[in-house]
């Protein structure tokens, strides 16, 4: 009988050295798996559509678009978890869907991004809606 990892991830994140530091130390767990990886120029929406992960990792910027690209994934994926890390923020935030987007931080190490691919979220998690939480 062929054991599945419970935790599918796409990871998406620019630059390519943090991509790899992320898959490298989510493989090692032996309750995530990585199921696709996304390089920058490729296709994400289709990806995601295709692979269906559980949580998607994504590189957290300035980019006005990165708002409407966690809306739009969870709009159509909305048991999926969205982690955007931002290496030169030294921040990290996780997003999901409940009613409206909500983010919450996430501790910036290893550890805490797998945690947060760990979690299961509930109602008394909400924080204020995300416009009022993206970086600055």
């Amino acid at each position: 009988m062929v054991h599945r990892k419970s935790i599918r991830v796409v990871v998406a994140n620019r630059p390519l050295v943090m991509r790899e530091a992320i898959v490298a130390v989510v493989s090692e767990q032996p309750d995530i798996e990585v199921v696709g990886e996304v390089q920058e120029g490729g296709n994400l929406a289709e990806e995601v559509e295709r692979l269906r992960p559980d949580v998607l990792v994504i590189a957290l910027d300035e980019r006005k678009e990165l708002v409407n690209e966690i809306g739009f994934f969870l709009g159509r994926h909305p048991d999926m978890r969205i982690i955007a890390v931002g290496s030169d923020q030294n921040v990290s935030m996780m997003y999901w869907a409940v009613v409206d987007i909500r983010n919450k931080p996430v501790e910036h190490s290893e550890d805490g991004v797998l945690n947060a691919m760990r979690e299961r979220l509930s109602l008394s998690d909400l924080q204020p809606p995300l416009a009022e939480e993206m970086p600055s």
